[in-house]
């Protein structure tokens, strides 16, 4: 075996025991810690690919900035221990199971669909990762989609804000 297989292999197990993890954590802390450790190896994964852009992406946007939000808002709420579930209701266990059959169906097509293709499509005389073309994906970043990049941080701030403003109003009324 090559040693890049062996390092996927390792990096497959601990993917999906970081995402068994996250799913199984009574605590929402720790769920949100396994998702940090799940977005570290995605990065990883794409570094294997030789997509180092897209690994600083994954690390930056999601295992940092998401993240952080998303421990400031369950702290901020006092969400740490998740509250015991009610009963389910009698539709969402077949609804669950013909939506878990549909993603396997559509995984297995996609991998069988991927294997016929043989070729990836790039543009024509720039390499996928060249710095020419992350260059272009910038400058087209932050000058055609500035606006939409921009809204997007104003929303997250604004759900940030209307986060501490609801427990704020429930802090009032327990007091009172």
């Amino acid at each position: 075996m090559t040693s890049e297989l062996i390092v996927f292999l390792v990096l497959s197990l601990v993917a999906i025991s970081s995402a068994l993890g996250m799913a199984f954590s009574r605590n929402a802390i720790y769920s949100a810690l396994f998702l940090v450790l799940n977005f570290v190896t995605v990065a990883v994964f794409y570094l294997l690919l030789g997509a180092p852009f897209i690994a600083m992406s994954q690390i930056t946007v999601y295992a940092g900035a998401i993240m952080v939000l998303f421990l400031f808002v369950i702290m901020l709420l006092g969400a740490e221990n998740l509250a015991p579930l009610p009963q389910a209701m009698p539709w969402q266990r077949p609804l669950a199971f013909i939506l878990a059959v549909t993603l396997v169906v559509e995984s297995v097509y996609l991998i069988f669909a991927r294997a016929k293709l043989d070729t990836v499509i790039t543009a024509p005389g720039v390499a996928a990762n060249s710095m020419d073309s992350l260059r272009e994906m910038a400058m087209t970043l932050f000058n055609q989609f500035l606006l939409p990049f921009e809204i997007t941080s104003i929303l997250l701030l604004v759900a940030m804000v209307g986060a501490i403003v609801l427990t704020n109003r429930e802090k009032r009324k327990a007091r009172a």
